[in-house]
């Protein structure tokens, strides 16, 4: 179980570090656009800058779950597991779009639940 749980936490820090690139790199692309259903291009460029903002802190989120599997500290991938979860709560509560649960929040509340198991 210890396996299915290092490798869920593997994938949800994987995960960030796609969205990391999205939001830091191509959030003005078609692409970007086209994934976070912005308005827009001229929407993206004026958003370009707080979206940078959001990519880092995703990677933020990456760092403490890949530094708490690597470095085997349990207490910082389980905090950062967490903060996930709320972050993608707060994300679908604020913007009223269920799929950031799904996306965000499912996988790591997974995770925790196979290191609980474990």
């Amino acid at each position: 179980m210890i396996i299915l749980a290092q490798v869920l936490a593997g994938l949800v820090a994987l995960l960030h570090l796609y969205f990391l690139v999205l939001e830091m790199f191509l959030w003005t692309t078609p692409k970007g656009i086209k994934t976070f259903g912005l308005p827009s291009k001229e929407h993206a460029e004026s958003t370009k800058v707080l979206a940078a903002n959001q990519g880092l802190y995703n990677g933020f989120l990456a760092a403490g779950i890949l530094v708490g599997l690597i470095g085997n500290f349990e207490i910082l991938l389980i905090f950062s597991l967490c903060c996930v979860t709320i972050a993608g709560i707060y994300g679908s509560y604020s913007t009223g779009k269920p799929r950031i649960f799904i996306i965000q929040s499912v996988p790591a509340i997974l995770a925790l639940i196979a290191f609980y198991l474990s």
